[in-house]
């Protein structure tokens, strides 16, 4: 099918569609200037004595935080990072639509660009807490060669790690708002990672849409599929 054919249906199940779930996944922050983790030019691809899956792990933060705070600063953190095009569309969707935010990403972008109910299966890299006190911090805190807390307790970023769940709660409302939509978007993401890819098996409506540079498991679940980038999809949809 025609890309231009799909834009037009794209558009219209967007019109017919009152509850909408966006789920998005890294690739859509790339535009943003933050590399995603498994391309070829991304994170994990990236040569190093350990792993980044190894430094980014529950046993690893706590055995060497020093060297975990490292490479969160080095590889983790674009503090110049800003909203781009396709953040900015989906807020503009809020405004017609009943609109969820599933996210993968830590970055903040989706909030920067003013979104509202925003989902973050994989927590949020600019806010830290005490492990021992659980008294809230900011990004301000890596100022430190390694955070510490005044009660002398280590902090810690609000984002799940490799050897953790995810929030329960989170999860729960995730499912709900997936079980509720008219429509769903997966925008930028491999759909590889789970639990957090697994939630759209509980879509059981017909205006399932992917929108990822490669190909992804869920290709063929999916009633629309883009290839493509998604600045262009998105440019398509907005003329």
């Amino acid at each position: 099918m025609k890309f231009k054919n799909k834009i037009e249906i794209l558009k219209d199940w967007i019109s017919k569609s009152n509850r909408i779930v966006i789920f998005t996944g890294a690739g859509i922050s790339v535009a943003s200037g933050i590399p995603d983790f498994r391309s070829p030019n991304g994170i994990y691809k990236k040569k190093s004595t350990v792993s980044p899956e190894e430094i980014l792990s529950h046993h690893y933060f706590l055995e060497h935080p020093e060297s975990f705070y490292q490479f969160l600063k080095k590889q983790m953190l674009y503090k110049d990072a800003k909203p781009n095009l396709v953040h900015f569309w989906i807020k503009e969707l809020e405004e017609e639509k009943n609109v969820t935010i599933i996210t993968q990403n830590i970055d903040s972008l989706h909030k920067l660009a003013g979104s509202n109910k925003i989902l973050e299966l994989h927590g949020n890299i600019h806010e830290y807490h005490c492990m021992k006190c659980n008294k809230k911090y900011t990004e301000e805190v890596l100022k430190k060669e390694l955070p510490i807390c005044e009660c002398k307790g280590l902090i810690r970023p609000n984002i799940v790690l490799y050897e953790e769940a995810l929030d329960e709660d989170v999860l729960n409302e995730a499912i709900f708002d997936i079980l509720k939509a008219d429509m769903v978007i997966v925008i930028g993401s491999s759909l590889v990672v789970t639990p957090a890819a697994s939630l759209l098996s509980y879509y059981n409506g017909d205006k399932f849409v992917i929108i990822n540079r490669d190909e992804t498991a869920y290709d063929k679940k999916a009633g629309l599929v883009f290839h493509e980038d998604m600045m262009r999809v998105i440019r398509g949809v907005k003329k």
